[in-house]
């Protein structure tokens, strides 16, 4: 198989997973190739691959056990039984997201609306319009990423390193937030309103109103992601 050479996950990564399933003769219940054996086959990080496998877990397309490795999923499941079962195993690394998130993120909106350049407010503009591209394509993968940019983007442009550092850990290696909000049914469409009110109070320069957009944004997609949990 020709290698990825993207370190950023793509729908190449997750169709290349998907296709070794089937070309290799994996059957329900079989235990799949490990993160390590994946990312050497396709030539990508381990953090890719981590993300790219979480796609499939929420799909259904395989499943993760704890201190065993990754398994081939069988059919028969609803998607959406799939996606709760997904919630209830990842529910405490799913608020612990979030809550630090709210801790940091507001803070970052507000720097950004008192130290965004030009440049930087290009950079999240084109990661706006790339989320709403995807979302009208249904492109999850690429939802996935294009969120993550675009909340890096933010905390980038507050020129300050250290947050910036710790966002880019968060969007690449601690994605769960990221995955689990955007599979749930209308909260894209939500997501793609709060970005650009995030975005426009941000080219706006006002601080009170790029925090308090973003503090509303992720407080919304929380309480989504709960109301999932309970149903």
């Amino acid at each position: 198989m020709e290698p990825i050479r993207k370190t950023r996950l793509s729908d190449k990564a997750i169709e290349a997973i998907d296709g070794m399933i089937l070309q290799n003769g994996f059957r329900a219940g079989d235990r799949f190739y490990s993160e390590h054996e994946l990312a050497k086959e396709l030539q990508i990080s381990r953090s890719s691959i981590r993300e790219a496998i979480r796609i499939l877990e929420v799909r259904g397309r395989v499943t993760v056990r704890q201190g065993k490795g990754i398994y081939v999923a069988g059919p028969g499941e609803e998607k959406s039984d799939l996606f709760s079962g997904w919630l209830k195993d990842n529910k405490t690394p799913i608020i612990d997201h979030f809550e630090v998130r709210l801790i940091i993120e507001p803070k970052a909106a507000c720097r950004a609306a008192e130290e965004a350049d030009e440049e930087s407010l290009r950079a999240m503009e084109e990661a706006h319009e790339k989320f709403l591209r995807a979302a009208e394509r249904g492109d999850t993968a690429s939802l996935v990423s294009s969120d993550g940019d675009f909340h890096r983007l933010i905390a980038k442009s507050t020129k300050n390193r250290t947050l910036y550092y710790l966002m880019k850990t968060m969007t690449r290696s601690l994605s769960e937030g990221w995955i689990t909000s955007l599979h749930i049914p209308g909260r894209v469409e939500k997501t793609v309103r709060e970005h650009g009110d995030i975005l426009a109070a941000i080219r706006a320069g006002d601080p009170e109103a790029a925090e308090k957009t973003m503090i509303r944004h992720l407080t919304n997609a929380l309480a989504d992601i709960r109301a999932s949990m309970e149903e």
